[in-house]
């Protein structure tokens, strides 16, 4: 019998795995090492997001999705409740004093954004094929050991944004199916890509973008890609 949330449990399951690592070499690792870890981590996670955000094949489509998009979650304030989320979470750990909702929040973000997240869903609702949620969550595991070395025990608490994303998508996805052709894929991966460069630059401390109030704009290329096409088809 298939099992269509295996792969969001796998996933879920090696970033807890990978994080409890990472906690560990944690305490064996100087702050010089951990800063040059984590500089090296930004990096690559810039050249995810660069990688992603060109395979965008409509600009107009990117940019009103990135704009209508940060409108709207600044307008709800996302960010504000999931660094409450966070904080409440480090009042209950004990943990030092931001760190908790930055590795949640920062976490939550590259194990949760992108076109592997959004396949590898799709992928195991309608068809009951894990591949693609299984590479991810290796992926995942190095990643998480990474970032939990740095951040600390915030990343843990990532996996449960893993569980509730990845799986409300593979549940959904019967619904979701007519609504994401190639095209919407595309562009929702090239959208959610900018954020990444965005999460990478407040890595090296560059920027300070309030990233979660971006989320929304990942999901309107489902509206905007159509309606482009329906207003292009009219000349």
């Amino acid at each position: 019998m298939n099992f269509p949330l295996l792969g969001a449990l796998v996933n879920t399951g090696t970033v807890i795995l990978g994080s409890l690592i990472g906690l560990l070499l944690r305490k064996g690792i100087s702050k010089r090492i951990s800063d040059s870890v984590m500089m090296a981590m930004s990096l690559c996670v810039a050249w995810i997001g660069i990688t992603g955000a060109i395979k965008g094949n409509n600009t107009i489509v990117i940019i009103l999705s990135t704009l209508v998009g940060a409108l709207i979650g600044e307008a709800i304030d996302i960010d504000r409740y999931v660094n409450r989320l966070g904080k409440k979470i480090e009042e209950k750990v004990g943990e030092g004093h931001g760190s908790v909702s930055q590795g949640f929040v920062s976490a939550t973000l590259l194990f949760c954004v992108g076109s592997m997240t959004i396949l590898g869903a799709l992928e195991s609702g309608l068809t009951g094929n894990h591949k693609t949620q299984l590479a991810k969550a290796l992926l995942d595991f190095v990643s998480s050991m990474i970032y939990a070395s740095s951040f600390g025990v915030g990343v843990v608490f990532a996996a449960g944004s893993v569980l509730v994303i990845q799986g409300s998508i593979t549940l959904m996805a019967t619904w979701l199916e007519p609504l994401l052709s190639a095209a919407v894929i595309t562009e929702m991966t090239a959208v959610g890509s900018i954020f990444i460069v965005g999460l990478a630059l407040n890595m090296m401390g560059v920027t300070k973008f309030k990233l979660m109030n971006y989320i929304p704009a990942i999901f309107l290329p489902i509206l905007f890609c159509p309606l482009y096409d329906y207003i292009v088809g009219l000349f």
